[in-house]
């Protein structure tokens, strides 16, 4: 079973973004994801930047995808993906079916991104066709389903994909046109001041009564609780998942690696560090009490 560091969700300044993936390359990960996923605006890197990360991650012999905005609305944008697909050193990861069809134009292999939306094993075919070599479930798709498309795939006569699933990090619920972090600090998106980079692990939001609820993170809002699928590691064998992907926070995370690399090579599964994710359940994801 491999380690994957997911893409970086946040904003971070430049000089901490290049210090922390240049710490990574020492982490006993196996694969790790480069790119902007949630807002084009965040260019304290660009492209050549993470390009430039990119060949120093892959020179310590780790495997580098190159990931994608999961929504799309300019040429401008357009413009930088088909930069990052044309490039061809390195995998693509797809956020939005716009990667999907350049990356099949040009025939290079992808990762379905969790924001892709796949729900069957019809689409997972197609997806095969154009290119997929791994898919990142959606993070509301649990067990059951995993499990149901796994054994539809290979009752159709087909093969299952790379599997990889979140087992570190808040999970980013929605994406919308509409800048949360703008909206909460009452300011208009197109003059949000960049105020993201003022919370390296996305804005707090509370209930009415004050408990914590969820993270708004520019265009995306996330669950408030890091969820954790350490425990659950025997299933995700049995099951038949390749990859634990742990989504990078600000603070702790080589120990999150560690973590999960001892947990790989244990056959004892490890105490919970997080919270528990009721979506890989098929349960709420978030439990409230009265």
């Amino acid at each position: 079973m491999k380690l994957s560091l997911g893409p970086l969700q946040y904003f971070w300044p430049r000089e901490r973004t290049f210090a922390f993936y240049r710490e990574a390359i020492h982490w006993p990960l196996d694969i790790v994801y480069l790119g902007e996923t949630v807002c084009s605006k965040r260019r304290e890197l660009r492209t050549a930047d993470w390009l430039a990360l990119a060949g120093e991650l892959a020179a310590s012999g780790k495997q580098v995808v190159l990931s994608t905005l999961a929504l799309i609305e300019a040429e401008s944008e357009l413009s930088v993906l088909d930069r990052q697909v044309s490039h061809g050193g390195f995998w693509i990861e797809a956020n939005d079916l716009s990667a999907v069809q350049l990356c099949r134009e040009k025939g290079r292999p992808f990762v379905a991104g969790p924001s892709l939306n796949v729900y069957n094993h019809r689409a997972l075919a197609m997806l095969a066709e154009d290119g997929l070599r791994r898919w990142v479930p959606g993070v509301e798709q649990g067990r059951a389903l995993i499990g149901e498309l796994a054994d539809a795939c290979i009752a159709g006569g087909g093969a299952m994909p790379e599997l990889e699933v979140t087992a570190w990090g808040r999970l980013p619920l929605s994406y919308s046109a509409r800048c949360f972090t703008a909206r909460a600090l009452d300011v208009p998106k197109d003059q949000c001041g960049f105020r993201c980079i003022e919370h390296p692990d996305g804005m707090p939001l509370a209930t009415r009564e004050g408990r914590p609820f969820l993270r708004i993170n520019g265009i995306s809002v996330q669950g408030e609780e890091i969820t954790d699928l350490g425990p659950e590691l025997p299933e995700l064998r049995a099951l038949g998942v390749d990859i634990l992907r742990l989504y990078p926070q600000a603070a702790g995370m080589e120990a999150v690696v560690r973590h999960f690399d001892a947990a790989r090579a244990s056959v004892v599964a490890p105490a919970r560090i997080g919270q528990r994710n009721g979506y890989w359940h098929g349960e709420p994801g978030m439990r409230t009490t009265a």
